[in-house]
């Protein structure tokens, strides 16, 4: 059993490297949920490339969800220290979950906080980052990401929320959506609040300072970085 677990767990990291994911078992949960509560059923997700994405779109949430997302392997232990530190105080909670750690527990497990359901995540996260590559991690992020009632990833809420596709997402629409991140079902990019807003500008702000999300097989260098946009 435990050789087929590993075997099997592998294999499907190896696979997803290179297929789409179109479902992930949110997708289903959700759908039960809807179910159970009476409500018509709604999945609305298409999957699109990075390159039919806005590139503005990966440095949002790398502003909003993961500022060292380019620099470390999956955990950002200094996160970890600050939330830490922080929740120890009683004040609002604090996550240090990493693009990264969502992409494992959105693509591979199922919402909660138990023991085991972390360990699992942190296991799917060392073979994704592993495996895959910083593009491709983002890539199925942005791909499967909840965003909305029913709607997953950067192309379904383009197109639900904003009537264009995700490549004609301006910087301030990408930065709205990553503003909703935290509870995209209670937090709206089609209808924001004053606090998503305010949220918005903020994130733009932040934005300045993050770099562009390179090409495939670029290797990142901080030291070219100015203001989030990569010196020749």
């Amino acid at each position: 059993m435990v050789v087929a677990f590993f075997a099997s767990t592998i294999l499907s990291v190896i696979v997803l490297r290179f297929v789409p994911v179109y479902f992930t078992p949110l997708m289903f949960i959700r759908l039960a949920e809807q179910h159970k509560e009476g409500k018509d059923l709604k999945l609305k997700h298409h999957w699109v490339s990075l390159e039919k994405m806005s590139p503005s779109m990966p440095v949002a949430v790398m502003a909003s969800e993961d500022q060292r997302f380019l620099k470390h392997h999956g955990f950002d232990y200094k996160a970890i220290e600050k939330a830490t530190k922080r929740n120890k105080t009683g004040k609002r909670m604090l996550g240090a979950s990493t693009i990264s750690q969502q992409t494992a527990k959105n693509v591979f497990l199922w919402p909660g906080r138990t023991w085991v359901r972390k360990g699992l995540e942190a296991y799917f996260t060392v073979l994704i980052e592993l495996m895959w590559s910083k593009q491709r991690i983002m890539e199925v992020y942005l791909n499967s990401i909840e965003m909305g009632d029913g709607i997953y990833g950067v192309e379904a809420v383009a197109n639900e929320h904003f009537n264009c596709s995700a490549k004609e997402l301006t910087r301030a629409n990408c930065a709205l959506i990553a503003a909703t991140l935290p509870n995209p079902r209670v937090y709206s990019s089609k209808y924001p609040s004053d606090y998503m807003v305010k949220r918005k500008y903020a994130i733009m702000k932040q934005m300045k300072f993050i770099p562009i999300l390179p090409k495939e097989g670029q290797v990142v260098d901080p030291s070219t970085v100015d203001g989030g946009i990569y010196k020749n």
